[in-house]
């Protein structure tokens, strides 16, 4: 799992009931939008995401209409049990690496 997807998935599992929009989920993640859509459309595509547009006339609110997405109950699941696998792959492979001595060179 790429580190912008656990982004996304930690983002997103802040405030596992609450819908948020693109714009809301790439600062809450730090993240670039054109970066965040293609995640957010694999997630909804596995089942992980749900999304609908916003019901407004765009005219009236001086803006375009947002897409909201959240989590499905089996994608908190799923983010939760990822996130943590992807920690523990991360700490094992940490575990093999070889150390360098501190104010050592190479």
């Amino acid at each position: 799992m790429t580190l912008p997807t656990q982004l996304v998935l930690r983002a997103l599992l802040e405030r596992p009931l609450q819908p948020m929009y693109g714009l809301e989920l790439s600062q809450a993640a730090g993240l670039a939008t054109g970066t965040i859509h293609p995640i957010l459309a694999r997630l909804e595509g596995c089942g992980w995401l749900t999304s609908e547009w916003e019901d407004i006339d765009p005219k009236v609110e001086g803006r375009p209409r947002r897409r909201y997405y959240q989590l499905s109950v089996d994608g908190v699941e799923q983010a939760r049990y990822a996130l943590a696998h992807a920690h523990s792959s991360i700490s094992r492979i940490g575990a093999l690496l070889p150390r360098v001595a501190e104010g050592g060179s190479r």
